[in-house]
């Protein structure tokens, strides 16, 4: 889903963590908000480093991506202590504000395992199109991580409390259904 045009303005790129969203210690959230080589539902791809030169801006700022509830810019929920890229992607770990109404509503909605998206807006700075046509997004100017009902990267997951991101092979599972999703459909 993008909130404007290609002309520079902000996206928004939903993705659901594959290792689940962890909520611990009563408000502590993690979880990959982006993964790397993956196409969203949208078609577009985020490639390996494309968050690097904004999360460093940033950082020499003293600025955080803000944690927002739906991408809704007035509700914002709580604070991403942890912002980094690693091997697989985007990876976020933040603490819900429970003083926060929506805050509280958040927490308790992942307790439940009743939400567990996140989703980043953004701007992109460069992009290409890959061998499928796909955009391959190189440089990405961050601005935010929601949590969100639905995430347009099906990956982008809160992670369970307790869950090793490392452990199962999410990302082999996912390919398996993915292939097997193109060989029904033909393509």
């Amino acid at each position: 889903m993008r909130m404007r045009d290609e002309f520079g303005a902000p996206e928004r790129k939903f993705h659901r963590p594959e290792t689940g969203l962890v909520l611990s210690e009563g408000s502590v959230i993690e979880g990959y908000a982006s993964i790397f080589g993956r196409a969203d539902n949208g078609g577009d791809v985020v490639a390996r480093g494309a968050y690097a030169a904004s999360l460093e801006a940033m950082r020499a700022q003293g600025r955080r991506a803000k944690m927002l509830w739906q991408h809704d810019p007035a509700e914002v929920i709580g604070v991403w202590d942890e912002v980094h890229e690693d091997e697989t992607g985007l990876w976020v770990r933040g603490h819900i504000l429970p003083e926060i109404g929506r805050g509280r509503e958040a927490a308790a909605l992942i307790a439940a395992k009743a939400l567990d998206g996140l989703s980043i807006g953004y701007r992109t700075v460069r992009a290409e199109r890959d061998a499928k046509g796909r955009r391959l997004l190189t440089e990405i100017e961050l601005w935010e991580v929601s949590l969100v009902t639905f995430p347009m990267l099906p990956e982008a997951r809160v992670a369970a409390k307790g869950e090793d991101r490392d452990g199962l092979d999410w990302q082999d599972i996912a390919d398996l259904f993915e292939d097997a999703r193109r060989s029904l459909s033909g393509g």
